[in-house]
């Protein structure tokens, strides 16, 4: 039986998030964010900035979500938006972060997800994930969906500042096979990009900035035949800790 709760606004400012970029590959990596208040005082503050209207709208939260990081980065990028996902009425017994070889190959990545992302219906019984993924993370992630088939397993993606279609800031790390498959006009590129870039019933969005610096051109992130969602100024590892972002993608999902 799927679960519903009431609809509830993510706070907008959590106090005391910091965020750390990794040592290497400062720009490209997905830093580790701490100190998200997740308390009944945070809980109450956040619903109050929900109109009424909107709370008496319920949203279902039952959906196991599986967060996927970017270059360099691992599961301590997402503690900023686990809290945000249970302030919002996730259990965190349904919050799942994938960690992956940023070294390595975005296919075996992308296959190790599909692997994780049946690991995790089966301990949890659903049907469909959905996915939220940051940076390169929107490459193994997109390879998923579309070449392995796995749009049948994802109810909703959210890519947050993702290198859907390259950045030519992978010209920093191509020695990597992760990074020459991030540049645009890479055959790998070509092959999540070429037709429909949001197949099946997965209802996809984008959120992505001007202000990026990392993802270049900044509109690579979008997807076309999903909603994407300009945001005002902000960075690409700033992002991790924007909790009216990460409030938006928790209502996204929920929908």
């Amino acid at each position: 039986m799927r679960r519903r709760s009431p609809r509830r606004r993510s706070p907008r400012r959590l106090l005391g998030v910091l965020v750390a970029a990794s040592a290497a590959f400062a720009l490209f990596s997905s830093a580790s964010t701490a100190g998200a208040a997740d308390s009944a005082a945070a809980a109450s503050a956040s619903s109050g900035t929900r109109s009424a209207e909107a709370a008496a709208q319920p949203l279902s939260t039952s959906t196991p979500v599986v967060f996927v990081h970017g270059y360099t980065g691992s599961a301590s990028n997402w503690v900023t938006a686990m809290s945000v996902f249970r302030l919002n009425g996730w259990s965190s017994s349904n919050l799942f972060a994938y960690e992956y070889d940023s070294y390595g190959n975005n296919v075996t990545n992308a296959q190790g997800l599909a692997s994780f992302v049946n690991n995790v219906k089966s301990q949890t019984g659903a049907s469909k994930v959905a996915i939220v993924n940051h940076s390169m993370g929107g490459l193994v992630s997109q390879y998923y969906l579309k070449v392995l088939g796995g749009s049948t397993s994802v109810s909703h993606l959210a890519s947050i500042a993702g290198a859907n279609h390259g950045t030519t800031y992978a010209s920093a790390c191509l020695i990597y096979t992760t990074c020459q498959q991030m540049y645009p006009g890479s055959s790998f590129i070509s092959q999540i990009t070429s037709g429909d870039e949001t197949p099946g019933d997965t209802r996809y969005a984008t959120w992505y900035s001007a202000c990026d610096g990392v993802i270049l051109p900044y509109t690579s992130t979008r997807l076309s035949g999903a909603t994407n969602n300009a945001v005002l100024c902000q960075t690409h590892i700033g992002f991790l800790a924007d909790t009216s972002v990460l409030g938006d993608i928790a209502d996204f999902v929920a929908s």
